[in-house]
């Protein structure tokens, strides 16, 4: 008797790096995009807040009164927020997702730089928006760990971003050393 797996495609899929090795896994994180909603979820309070990314000016203003409520919330950062000022408290995020509101917008690359780098962040780093195959092994040296791939795209075809750049010189954000100081 042959067994057939049955895969739940309702669930959205994200990629995430296991060590170095991308991955497809199920998305357990709900983004919310508008501002008054994700009020609203703070105002309800439990199961309402587990795994939600809210927008990063909301989140810091739910830290102010309840930092406790935010244990199990992540925030997202549009590309255009001067978030230097607060990545400080958003180091106790499990997870930080960065906004790229178009392929040519390549500020997100620079946050994630400088959230690993300068300000020390470990948790989990998410590129979501208009997220494509041919940025992903870039967004991996910046930082990022896991990815939103624009939900047009196949994710699998996506996979095959991380392996086309074979050989690279410079360092990263993750191994800062260059190619001739690893001879």
């Amino acid at each position: 008797m042959q067994t057939t797996e049955v895969t739940d495609f309702t669930r959205p899929r994200v990629i995430h790096l296991s060590g170095n090795t991308p991955v497809v896994v199920d998305d357990l994180w709900t983004i919310v995009r508008d501002e008054a909603d994700a009020r609203q979820r703070i105002q309800t309070r439990g199961e309402a807040l587990k795994h939600v990314v809210l927008p990063v000016n909301v989140y810091l203003e739910a830290q102010q009164f309840d930092a406790s409520t935010l244990a199990a919330t992540g925030a997202w950062i549009p590309p255009h927020a001067d978030f230097e000022l607060w990545a400080p408290n958003l180091q106790g995020a499990p997870m930080i997702a960065v906004d790229f509101p178009s392929f040519r917008d390549g500020r997100g690359f620079s946050i994630a730089v400088m959230l690993r780098t300068r300000y020390g962040y470990r948790g989990e780093l998410r590129a979501i928006g208009d997220v494509l195959r041919d940025q992903l092994e870039y967004m991996r040296r910046c930082g990022f760990n896991a990815f939103g791939v624009r939900p047009d795209k196949s994710i699998t075809d996506a996979l095959k971003g991380f392996s086309e750049i074979t050989v690279r010189y410079q360092g990263d954000a993750n191994d800062p050393t260059p190619l001739f100081r690893r001879r």
